[in-house]
């Protein structure tokens, strides 16, 4: 197994205020992890932390865009310059968010070295944008949109590298059976981005669909892929301590099996982990069970 580094990025900037006057919880989900021996049970190296900016919408309204926008451009790309140097030197990247809006760091650090596909594991496809939307703000339920070339240029095109993923390069999993109406899933159907819901997910079987995604990202004409993984994929019965806890989610043993034979290929370079919000989860049974989750993954067959 290849050098797996953890790294925290504990960035709430791409989310809106749990309540007047608060911040998102999750920039705490690394520590949570961390606390459940994750760095430890993967025999992993220490990748260290890179800070994010302070949470502050300032006089921000709707209709002004996409909100923290400089900070977390700016945090965009100092994320990227560690995980390509991790990358780069043949290490698995294993980052521990903060909310989804981190993706973005790992999309333009694979931008920089060449052609990456991403296999993107999320109860919601994030993929909101000017042209699906007119709600547009917080970057966590827009980064696929924004990694993909769509919405505002000081967050799309950082370096000049719009777009940092291709259309074709993307793969999504989880989404709620319930959201198949929804303007972003009908925007990527009609992309031909490949969508699969709960029901299709457990009618394939997440196993054979991993392999499968796996072998289909293994193409020539790309260099790698990277996997996603919002904690809120899964049912609240479980994962309660999430933004969004909406009914229909997968199982734990479902998400480890999706995700074993992405992170086991040889040509997979990273995966980040987000939402999970420790403030909503006092005895911190749904940490332990996401960070057993991932472990899995990796060691267990």
């Amino acid at each position: 197994m290849r050098n797996i580094v953890v790294i925290d990025a504990p960035s709430n900037l791409g989310l809106r205020p749990p309540a007047p006057g608060t911040v998102p919880g999750c920039y705490k989900l690394a520590g949570a992890l961390r606390e459940n021996g994750i760095v430890r049970r993967l025999g992993a190296s220490e990748g260290g932390v890179v800070v994010p900016p302070r949470y502050d919408r300032g006089d921000w309204r709707e209709g002004d865009g996409v909100f923290n926008a400089a900070a977390l451009a700016a945090y965009t790309v100092r994320l990227a310059d560690r995980i390509e140097r991790h990358v780069t030197a043949g290490d698995f990247a294993l980052v521990l968010g903060g909310d989804c809006s981190i993706q973005l760091g790992a999309a333009l650090a694979l931008r920089r070295l060449g052609r990456y596909g991403l296999a993107s594991v999320d109860a919601s496809p994030d993929f909101r944008h000017p042209g699906n939307s007119d709600r547009i703000g917080a970057a966590g339920g827009e980064e696929l949109a924004l990694a993909t070339g769509r919405g505002q240029a000081d967050l799309t095109d950082l370096e000049g590298r719009r777009p940092y993923l291709r259309d074709e390069d993307v793969r999504v999993f989880g989404t709620r059976d319930a959201y198949e109406e929804d303007p972003e899933i009908v925007d990527l159907r009609a992309r031909k981005i490949p969508v699969v819901t709960v029901a299709e997910l457990r009618s394939w079987g997440p196993a054979e669909l991993g392999a499968a995604t796996a072998l289909s990202l293994e193409t020539p004409a790309l260099d790698g892929f990277w996997v996603h993984l919002d904690a809120d994929v899964l049912d609240p019965t479980v994962m309660p301590a999430v933004d969004s806890p909406d009914p229909g989610g997968l199982l734990p043993h479902e998400v480890t099996a999706l995700l074993r034979p992405l992170v086991r290929s040889a040509r997979c370079v990273g995966l980040n982990v987000t939402i999970y919000d420790p403030d909503l989860d006092p005895d911190g049974t749904a940490g332990a069970l996401l960070t057993d989750l991932v472990v899995a993954a990796f060691t267990e067959d």
